[in-house]
């Protein structure tokens, strides 16, 4: 079966994309992220996981707690 997965928001930073995936919980999964980097690695600057929990760092995606987007 086709999955449908989606970026809840991109920013735009040096002539590239930053997407940003919105979790309502603290559950890091992120696959929308990563499917969306494998179509547009090239494009990518940084990738951004919005969540509940304390900032983090997993791999090359910044995990930010809710409160610190204001600095995105």
């Amino acid at each position: 079966s086709k999955h449908n997965y989606e970026i809840d928001f991109l920013l735009s930073k040096k002539n590239k994309i930053c997407p940003i995936e919105v979790k309502s919980s603290g559950y890091k999964a992120h696959r929308s992220l990563d499917v969306f980097t494998e179509k547009f690695s090239d494009r990518i600057l940084n990738r951004y996981l919005i969540y509940t929990k304390d900032y983090a760092k997993d791999r090359d995606i910044f995990c930010l707690p809710i409160y610190m987007t204001v600095f995105l």
